[in-house]
């Protein structure tokens, strides 16, 4: 395998397109914003202006996604749903517009990047979640997510892995940072169920070294001190205002049990305290 197409080079696909590109691999990266291909150009990355629709799509954008995917074996999709706010998107619809595109291509492998949401957080998942569980979503998130990752397993013309990955952190990302100060945070007592970007990119590596396909993994470090706990700690650490909990409510929540990426990839998690 000497090309990998990255649907997505945003906070996480463009660090570990470069990744990619220190192990001697050539990468096609594609990006929604004109003033991003100088960037990935930089970088050594062969550009794409690649927007997906769940409507038909134009001409060009047609040729642009055929030319993304050529010559690569693998592909990468990281593209988050956009689910949020008034201007909410049909994910599955986007997905959908994507496969004929796969199946047409000389892609053979696929890595989807989806999350821990297509898991519910209610007492049943109390004990720990595996990839044994049924997935039973309960935001519209988890749900569109869900659907997409059975729109490509299903899929006979390519393999596919699937990663669920829990909350993403990094130097330049942490929750704290949104919640310190604020007030009547709910489930105090829920565990963290967090990620961070090094090991992100360390998996996605490892299922490519490996060659692991036709697979499904939760990756979410094996670290779930509770909320509360956890946020109060972190404020502290980066002298930011504490947050304050609503201990009124029963906390629901889930554990998120990453044995199999030890145990199949045998992976060793690089950031293990977050």
């Amino acid at each position: 395998m000497k090309q990998i197409s990255i649907l997505g080079c945003g906070w996480l696909g463009l660090p570990l397109a470069k990744s990619l590109l220190e192990k001697g691999f050539s990468v096609n990266g594609s990006t929604t914003s004109l003033e991003k291909i100088s960037i990935l150009e930089k970088t050594g990355i062969t550009p794409f202006i690649v927007s997906l629709s769940a409507v038909e799509m134009s001409a060009e954008t047609k040729i642009s996604i055929e030319q993304f995917l050529n010559n690569s074996e693998l592909l990468i999709v990281d593209i988050p749903p956009k689910l949020r706010g008034d201007s909410k998107e049909n994910f599955v619809g986007k997905i959908q517009s994507l496969i004929p595109f796969i199946e047409k291509s000389s892609i053979e492998k696929l890595i989807f990047v989806s999350s821990t949401s297509v898991y519910a957080d209610d007492a049943s998942t109390a004990m720990g979640v595996t990839e044994l569980d049924k997935p039973e979503p309960n935001t519209e998130s988890g749900k569109q997510l869900l659907e997409s990752e059975q729109l490509v397993q299903s899929n006979k013309n390519f393999k596919t892995t699937i990663i669920r990955f829990g909350g993403l952190i990094g130097e330049d990302r942490h929750p704290i940072k949104f919640l310190a100060g604020r007030k009547n945070i709910e489930n105090p007592e829920a565990p963290i169920n967090l990620i961070h970007q090094i090991d992100c990119i360390g998996i996605i590596k490892t299922i490519i070294e490996e060659n692991c396909f036709d697979e499904i993994f939760n990756a979410v470090t094996p670290f779930h001190p509770t909320r509360k706990e956890y946020y109060i700690q972190k404020a502290t650490e980066l002298n930011l205002s504490i947050p304050e909990f609503d201990e009124s409510k029963i906390s629901i929540g889930k554990t998120i049990l990453s044995d199999k990426i030890t145990s199949v990839l045998n992976y060793a998690f690089k950031n293990k305290t977050l």
